[in-house]
């Protein structure tokens, strides 16, 4: 007893589907070898499944590459005609968006040519200059604002060091009078501040001098530096 007729359509079942698919495909490559083993023909068999994935069968000592050019031949056509004319296209434009490339890059450096170019694209190109020429700006307007703030941090830090270190004198000479500028009883006190600017700094120098009678010298010497 013979089997059923099947009927030619589409498979929804997926899973029967593609036993299906794997079933024939290989009896198509099979019955593809003994062909070209029986009448040594030349052949070549692509298949893609509904998945994507690719399939192929080429008789021994040829390729597919070999079939397709000698179907051109045969044919009298050219399979790759239309390929090439778009890797053209693609090239020349390739090479227009490079000349332009480079010609605006020369003239942001002074040596491009401006005398091919459109009035719009002279335009476009001002506006970039003046975008970059407002960010150039901006960023060092930040670098001065950043320097400006740490040199007044720095020097209120130094004015209240400053601050502390004539509190500190003002508790001596409380605490000492001999320390007090001014003259008593013919003894000569004199404080000399001196203040000298070096790396950013400042260093305060504060002398107490005074002098006895006879000539010697009488009291301790105070220094802040």
């Amino acid at each position: 007893m013979g089997r059923g007729k099947i009927e030619i359509k589409k498979i929804e079942n997926r899973t029967s589907r593609q036993v299906t698919y794997s079933k024939r495909r290989n009896g198509i490559f099979k019955k593809a070898q003994e062909l070209h083993v029986l009448c040594d023909a030349k052949i070549s068999i692509i298949m893609f499944s509904n998945t994507g994935k690719l399939h192929e069968y080429t008789s021994p000592n040829t390729s597919t590459k070999k079939i397709y050019d000698q179907y051109q031949r045969t044919q009298g056509c050219d399979l790759w005609s239309t390929h090439y004319e778009n890797m053209q296209e693609t090239l020349r434009k390739m090479k227009e968006i490079n000349r332009r490339l480079r010609n605006e890059i020369g003239i942001r450096v002074g040596n491009g040519d401006l005398s091919n170019m459109k009035e719009t694209e002279l335009y476009r190109i001002e506006q970039k200059m003046e975008d970059s020429v407002a960010i150039i700006r901006e960023r060092k307007y930040h670098v001065i604002k950043t320097q400006t703030d740490t040199c007044k941090k720095k020097v209120r830090n130094l004015e209240e060091v400053h601050g502390n270190l004539l509190l500190d004198f003002d508790a001596i000479c409380l605490m000492d009078p001999r320390y007090a500028a001014l003259k008593d009883d013919g003894r000569a006190y004199e404080i000399d501040p001196v203040v000298s600017y070096g790396n950013g700094m400042y260093n305060h120098r504060y002398y107490a001098n005074f002098n006895q009678g006879d000539g010697a010298s009488g009291g301790p010497d105070l220094r802040l530096a």
